[in-house]
């Protein structure tokens, strides 16, 4: 019992580090992304009020909100083990360069998910402190929803992005969004059942699964590419599918 309450503690402090975590370096990527993007955002409809494109923040004061971000990202970073702050140090890579990637490929939305999904492995890695199967499962599957819902999120600047030329997957699939849509949903799902399966969850994890496939099926089911207010609303509804999934989990260590 008092090693369940001490793996207990645990658990919630690495919970509540990875929830600073993930809300101080997406603030950081948000800052580097408004950096490289500032010229680019000022000719497309949806992005030209942000800070930097409308000039409310200049890019020293960008740059100073971006050195403190970094600083309480590292604070937190060096609460955990060896391994994963090198995992922690090395996410600075991609979260650095998927601002680059839409100038240079039509897959932007790939570097997207390889950066956001990165705290699935960093996080195995701190409980653990060894990168296994289970973690790249877990980061295979968080890429894959990554990669489908930032697609959704594209097709509201699929008319813009084409005429400053820059590239998303919204522009590389088009009408022919909802099959690759499936495709990615669909791989997700298979890849946490695999991931309950590696880690030895019982048998009902994967009945909750079907919560996250109603959710995400729903969509497929309803996107409309032409209508850029109804991808905003299918992208955010994404967050019920997190917490979906996260139920899941939770109900398969009961």
């Amino acid at each position: 019992m008092r090693w369940r309450r001490r793996a207990g503690g645990e658990g919630l402090r690495l919970a509540a580090l990875f929830g600073l975590g993930a809300v101080v370096m997406r603030g950081a990527g948000c800052v580097v992304n408004d950096l490289w993007d500032r010229d680019i955002d000022r000719r497309v409809e949806r992005t030209r009020g942000r800070p930097l494109a409308a000039g409310v923040v200049s890019p020293r004061q960008a740059l100073a909100f971006l050195a403190g971000l970094c600083l309480v990202g590292l604070a937190v970073l060096l609460q955990l083990n060896g391994p994963a702050i090198l995992l922690g140090v090395l996410s600075l890579l991609p979260i650095l360069l998927y601002p680059l990637a839409k100038r240079v490929t039509n897959w932007p939305q790939a570097m997207l998910g390889l950066t956001f999904s990165w705290a699935a492995p960093q996080g195995m890695v701190a409980c653990t402190g060894r990168l296994d199967a289970v973690a790249l499962a877990l980061w295979a599957a968080a890429f894959l929803w990554i990669l489908g819902y930032d697609t959704i999120y594209a097709h509201q600047d699929r008319e813009d992005d084409a005429k400053v030329g820059i590239g998303s997957t919204a522009l590389r699939f088009g009408e022919r969004t909802r099959p690759f849509l499936t495709a990615c949903y669909a791989g997700m799902l298979a890849l946490l059942a695999l991931t309950g399966w590696l880690a030895g969850l019982p048998w009902w994890f994967y009945p909750a699964l079907l919560l996250p496939a109603l959710l995400l099926a729903r969509q497929v089911v309803a996107l409309d590419i032409h209508d850029p207010a109804q991808c905003l609303r299918l992208f955010k509804a994404n967050r019920e599918v997190g917490l979906a999934v996260a139920l899941a989990f939770l109900l398969g260590r009961l």
